[in-house]
């Protein structure tokens, strides 16, 4: 990669992936939109590709460009590291036992603990992956220190604290060569009249189910599976439709080219991944050290 990029330069790239448009980085990062628009121009210049396609609904990422963010994040998140202050001399030790669910593991966790286990070399990990409902009981029982999960479903809300890490809309996964991909926008109306391929994983689906009633709409359940690539095959194979959080979208996985998204015109509630752990409990040094470390990945995707 080139030495001319800047950390700012990553810092712009990021928000303006993000958030989708030029627009909104640049009150995000409280500078003009002209010098976001300079630095992604000179951004691409420098390492000879398009990170964005351009239109009149914003920033989309290429290809190149989903690659790019993935570098970009693993940069600030190591510049992040180098210049952490150490809670002690000899750093922290004892144990943390984290939980996750499956849906959240492989998009949440890994960089979070990739970079807890090198900044904490000392503190024993154990990571348990259970259902929503089994990690709150564990939560509970003082079992776990803290999970990672679908924060604003949660069965026991008045045994818990749940912080947001990220809010997630939800848009509508379609077959690229699906009749309502013609629209840049779509009415759950519009999508009730399709077969639904249903997500059943992290109470995702609860939250669908109480959107549907709630517009007063009976669409027709094609599937329901535990399966986010039964999901992706039967959709991209014009199956169905689905409706999920974006953070499940992953546009540079092989099914992506069969797969399109369409924003929602309805209000939906958003998807929220979080940090849950016991009300009242006194958090350990490597469980805060924990909840920090999530925090700071957070605000460096938002920024």
């Amino acid at each position: 990669m080139s030495s001319h990029i800047t950390l700012r330069q990553f810092r712009y790239f990021i928000a303006v992936a993000e958030s989708g448009s030029v627009a909104a980085a640049s009150r995000m990062l409280s500078i003009a939109q002209s010098a976001v628009t300079k630095s992604m121009q000179e951004l691409e210049d420098e390492i000879g590709q398009r990170l964005f396609e351009r239109s009149s609904k914003g920033m989309l990422l290429t290809q190149q460009g989903h690659r790019f963010l993935a570098s970009a994040r693993q940069v600030i998140g190591a510049v992040a590291d180098a210049t952490r202050l150490r809670r002690s001399e000899g750093g922290l030790a004892g144990t943390l036992n984290v939980g996750v669910t499956s849906l959240v593991a492989g998009y949440y966790l890994s960089e979070l603990l990739s970079r807890y286990l090198r900044n904490c070399p000392a503190v024993q990990v154990q990571v348990t992956e259970e259902t929503p409902p089994f990690l709150e009981h564990l939560l509970i029982n003082g079992e776990l220190d803290v999970a990672i999960m679908v924060s604003n479903v949660l069965g026991e809300p008045q045994a818990l604290v749940a912080e947001t890490l990220t809010r997630s809309p939800n848009r509508v996964w379609l077959a690229s060569n699906h009749p309502l991909t013609a629209a840049d926008e779509v009415t759950l109306a519009d999508c009730a009249n399709h077969d639904q391929v249903v997500l059943e994983a992290d109470r995702i689906d609860d939250l669908m189910r109480a959107a549907w009633a709630r517009h007063q709409l009976k669409p027709r359940t094609l599937l329901r599976t535990s399966s986010l690539e039964a999901v992706r095959s039967l959709v991209g194979a014009g199956t169905g439709i689905a409706v999920l959080p974006d953070f499940l979208y992953r546009p540079w996985t092989l099914d992506a080219e069969h797969v399109d998204v369409r924003r929602l015109r309805d209000e939906l509630p958003t998807v929220d991944v979080g940090l849950v752990w016991r009300r009242g409990l006194a958090l350990k040094p490597a469980a805060l050290e924990f909840i920090e470390m999530a925090r700071e990945q957070s605000r460096s995707r938002r920024h």
